[in-house]
């Protein structure tokens, strides 16, 4: 009697885990190429064999390399923790009483992610000059940066906590400038302070720009 061989289980879990491997080893190599040679220099096809795979494949998941890029931002942005850096720092806020806390709490934050964004956002701005879709992507980097800042200083606008006479959008302002990836970029980067040491400095300038 002939053996009835049945078909091996699809493994739909394993095949997600392997994918998901593949994505992260090109974003790593998407960001290391980025980083090293710039965006103009840096072609799907080169992310693609330092990564392993086909360039179908990169272009599929990402559509070019402004997609790339928008994922690395997206990446970044998360931080170190299990949980995305967006979502500690709403739950921080709720969780304080003083509005000198939640500055202190979002400059930790500030401390933790901008060292893995900033570098992207520079990349970004600077491949603007020179790239529709980077200036696009730019565009909408600054437009989803001050929808936050807003966000911020709504909260501490109903708590009654920002200083009198300095309206929503003015402490906004002011939030979006120190926060700036420009600004790292000037006092970690150029001038080598310490990130520490630079959250600190942007902890103490919101609370006086913001603060009764």
């Amino acid at each position: 009697m002939t053996e009835v061989k049945t078909p091996r289980a699809y493994n739909s879990a394993g095949r997600r885990e392997s994918a998901a491997r593949a994505r992260e080893r090109i974003l790593v190599t998407a960001e290391e190429l980025f980083l090293s040679l710039g965006y103009a220099q840096t072609t799907v096809a080169a992310i693609a064999r330092a990564s392993g795979v086909s360039v179908e494949t990169v272009y599929k998941a990402w559509g070019n390399k402004t997609g790339i890029l928008a994922a690395l931002r997206i990446r970044a942005l998360a931080g170190g923790g299990e949980v995305a850096a967006e979502e500690r720092s709403d739950a921080m806020r709720e969780a304080t009483t003083t509005a000198g806390e939640v500055i202190d709490g979002w400059a930790r934050l500030q401390v933790e992610v901008m060292p893995r964004v900033a570098p992207i956002l520079l990349l970004v701005r600077d491949a603007a000059a020179t790239s529709p879709e980077a200036q696009r992507l730019d565009d909408e980097v600054s437009a989803d940066r001050m929808t936050r800042m807003l966000h911020h200083s709504e909260f501490l606008s109903h708590r009654g906590q920002l200083r009198a006479g300095l309206t929503v959008q003015r402490a906004a302002d002011v939030m979006f400038a120190y926060t700036a990836p420009e600004f790292y970029e000037i006092l970690v980067l150029g001038q080598r302070w310490d990130p520490n040491e630079y959250g600190a400095f942007i902890a103490r300038a919101l609370k006086a720009g913001l603060l009764p």
